[in-house]
């Protein structure tokens, strides 16, 4: 699941961006709006994302967006040779290089993705957690 990577469309002090992560990760929105240069980052509204990419939620590509935005990876991604995103339509997927998604794309790495208990975590690892 590493190898697949979500693109999330934020909001950044008012400005839009994407946010590319692996699909088992949540988005950090403050590590995301220190990475384009921001004080506030939140998840754009789901109309707002589609307008402006010109995809559908689930089938959001960080290629070919409708207009450019500001991108940003997580350098996780780099772990593997090549990676999956999502080709703009929902379960169409493009394989490429970390280096080819931050060159077509203009972005830049940051570590902008974080692990939640919630995806592939044992109820184990979570405090206060009882048997």
């Amino acid at each position: 699941a590493a190898r697949v990577l979500k693109t999330i469309v934020v909001t950044v002090d008012g400005r839009l961006g994407l946010a590319v992560v692996p699909a088992d990760t949540e988005v950090d929105l403050k590590a995301v709006a220190d990475a384009l240069g921001g004080r506030k980052a939140v998840i754009a509204p789901p109309a707002e994302a589609e307008k402006a990419t010109g995809y559908v939620l689930g089938g959001i590509s960080p290629l070919g967006t409708r207009r450019p935005l500001p991108t940003v990876v997580d350098p996780s991604a780099g772990s593997w040779p090549t990676i999956h995103v999502s080709a703009g339509r929902r379960g169409l997927e493009i394989e490429l290089t970390v280096g080819d998604l931050v060159a077509l794309t203009r972005g830049l790495l940051a570590p902008v993705a974080r692990r939640s208990w919630a995806f592939g975590s044992t109820a184990k690892s979570v405090p206060g957690y009882c048997r």
